[in-house]
């Protein structure tokens, strides 16, 4: 599985709701929207990427990719993004990533894809940081569209209980944890900003 196999979708569809409603993937760090760090990083791992986003759609479009929106326009969850990540999606294969985790790793989708070729039963691969599973870090079969699109019509909303469904691998991003970092309070981002200047210096 490569580049070739494999659509990215960006998760910018929430509401934000621990900045005062402001659309995290739009928030500035090192000078530049988050979303626009994550897409740098995405854009040679995948053939094409697609932001899935329900506000601010001119600023989303304003990239150059294509911006999908919820089905539903309640802000049901990550669910959500990723059924339309996978209902607009051209190829096999979609990775899912969160557009507020600027450092993402260059070889994010790379490690998830092995996963998938290990065990070719495989439907699902989720990044695991060492302590806790990292959802929206994930590739997914998407052939699974209509079985999460049951699962949301039956009220189902949570992400770990749609992946439990599915043959899943937990993949290791213990050495990785930048890969994760992101911003859940004002004070993160100049936590955030200091380690993207340490690897900007380091590469």
């Amino acid at each position: 599985m490569g580049p070739q196999d494999i659509t990215g979708v960006v998760l910018a569809g929430g509401r934000a709701t621990r900045w005062d409603g402001r659309d995290k993937g739009l928030i500035e760090v090192s000078g530049r929207p988050m979303i626009s760090h994550v897409l740098e990083t995405l854009a040679p791992q995948v053939e094409q990427v697609i932001i899935n986003a329900n506000r601010n759609l001119d600023a989303y479009g304003a990239f150059g990719l294509p911006v999908v929106t919820d089905a539903s326009r309640d802000f049901l969850g990550p669910l959500a993004g990723i059924a339309s990540g996978l209902a607009a999606a051209g190829t096999n294969w979609v990775a899912i990533v969160p557009c507020d985790s600027p450092l993402l790793a260059a070889d994010c989708v790379s490690r998830l894809a092995a996963a998938c070729e290990d065990d070719e039963r495989t439907d699902l691969a989720v990044a695991h940081d060492g302590d806790r599973i990292q959802p929206v870090f994930a590739l997914i079969r998407r052939s699974l569209l209509e079985d999460l699109g049951t699962f949301l019509q039956s009220g189902g909303r949570k992400i770990d209980r749609w992946y439990g469904r599915q043959h899943m691998q937990l993949v290791d991003f213990s050495d990785s944890p930048d890969n994760f970092l992101n911003i859940n309070q004002r004070e993160d981002r100049d936590v955030l900003e200091a380690r993207m200047k340490q690897r900007n210096a380091s590469e």
